[in-house]
C-alpha cells in the first residue's frame, strides 16, 4: 500500500489532507506534537505518532517508514509570534524542517516531499498582486523568512541529492476545525465572536486583503501536488505552486459575508495595525491549474457558510454539556 506521513496530522489543514490520502487508499501515517493540534482531529484509519518534528525520533520514524510521500505540514505559523519570537520560529520551521530532509536524504532518498509553504508572506510587500510564483521574494515577517528558506533548502536537496519536492504555496486557510492561531485565524476568530454577540476586532482600517481559501481545496491540491507528473528539477520556483481562489478579500468584507452566512450582525471594533502585518496579498493560480489540474471549488460564501455551521454546531454542542 502507498504510505504517506502527514506533519502537523492532528491539526486544521492536516487532518482534512489524512482524510483525503484515506480516501484514496493509502497508508497514513501521522506525526503531531499536539501544541496546536488535538487528537479528536485524527481521522479513524490513521497511524497517530506524538512527536515533535525536531526530535531525533521524527528522524527515526522516516528511517523506518520510508513512505513514499511526506507531507511537510508542521510549523510554527503565527506570524506575530514569529516577530516577537524569531529564534522559536527558526528553530521550528527551519532547523524541524532539516531534521526531517537529513532523514530523506540518508534514509528514504525516494520519498517525494510535499512542503506547505506561504502565498502571502513568503512575497511581501513589493509586489503588485496577483502575485505569480517567479515574483521577487521579500518576507516581511520571520515566519515568511523562515518558509523561504525552508524553499531554498528543498531545491538544493533536489538538485544535489536528488530528493524530489513540491511546495504549495497556501493562502489563507480556512474551514471547519480551524484554530484561532496565525493571521488565517481570523475566521474562526470571528465565527467565535459571531456566536458569542460579541464585535469583532479589524486591526488598522480592515482593508488589508488576502487571499482566502477553503481547506477542502487544500487537501485537494496537496494530494495532486503528492501524486502529479513534476516539472523538471530547477530553479526554486520551478516546483512551486500558488494555491488560493486568485480573489483579494479585505478584513471588512470578510466580516460582512460570514455575518451573512450567520445571519447576524455585530459591532466593528478596529484596533492599532500589527507589525509585520502585510498590506496586500492574493494570488495567481495558473500554474496550479495547468499542471496539477487544480482549481478551488468552494466560493468563499459557500466556504464561509459551512465554517459557520461548524463553529455554530460545536457551540450549541458544548452549551448542552455545561447544562
Amino acid at each position: 500500500m502507498t504510505t504517506v506521513l502527514i506533519t502537523g496530522g492532528a491539526g486544521f489543514i492536516g487532518s482534512h489532507v489524512a482524510e483525503r490520502f484515506l480516501a484514496e487508499g493509502w497508508a497514513v501515517h501521522l506525526l503531531d506534537n499536539l501544541v496546536t493540534g488535538k487528537r479528536s482531529n485524527i481521522p479513524a484509519g490513521a497511524t497517530f505518532h506524538e512527536l515533535d518534528i525536531r526530535d531525533a525520533a521524527s528522524a527515526e520514524l522516516i528511517a523506518t517508514l520510508r513512505p513514499d510521500v511526506l507531507v511537510h505540514l508542521a510549523a510554527q505559523m503565527d506570524v506575530r509570534k514569529s516577530v516577537t519570537d524569531p529564534m522559536f520560529d527558526a528553530q521550528t520551521n527551519i532547523v524541524g524542517s532539516l531534521n526531517l530532509l537529513e532523514a530523506i536524504r540518508a534514509h528514504s532518498p525516494k520519498t517525494r516531499v510535499v512542503f506547505s509553504s506561504t502565498g502571502g508572506a513568503i512575497y511581501g510587500d513589493f509586489t503588485t498582486p496577483p502575485n505569480v510564483e517567479t515574483f521577487e521574494k521579500n518576507p516581511e515577517s520571520p515566519y515568511g523568512i523562515a518558509k523561504y528558506a525552508v524553499e531554498l533548502y528543498l531545491a538544493y536537496y533536489g538538485r544535489v541529492h536528488g530528493v524530489e519536492s513540491a511546495v504549495v504555496r497556501f493562502g489563507n486557510v480556512y474551514g471547519p476545525r480551524q484554530d484561532p492561531h496565525g493571521e488565517a485565524g481570523v475566521v474562526a476568530i470571528f465565527c467565535a465572536r459571531l456566536l458569542e454577540g460579541r464585535p469583532v476586532t479589524v486591526y488598522g482600517d480592515g482593508l488589508q486583503t488576502r487571499d482566502y481559501v477553503y481547506v477542502g481545496d487544500v487537501a485537494d491540491v496537496t494530494w495532486r501536488a503528492a501524486t502529479a507528473a513534476l516539472p523538471p528539477v530547477g530553479q526554486l520556483d520551478a516546483r512551486a505552486f500558488n494555491v488560493g481562489t486568485g480573489i483579494a478579500t479585505d478584513v471588512l468584507r470578510l466580516a460582512t459575508v460570514l455575518s451573512a452566512a450567520a445571519g447576524v450582525s455585530v459591532p466593528v471594533e478596529h484596533a492599532p495595525e500589527r507589525p509585520g502585518e502585510q498590506r496586500t496579498s492574493y494570488l495567481d493560480i495558473a500554474k496550479a491549474s495547468q499542471l496539477l489540474g487544480w482549481r478551488p471549488q468552494v466560493s468563499l460564501e459557500e466556504g464561509l457558510a459551512r465554517s459557520y455551521a461548524w463553529f455554530a454546531e460545536r457551540h450549541a454542542a458544548a452549551g448542552t454539556e455545561q447544562k
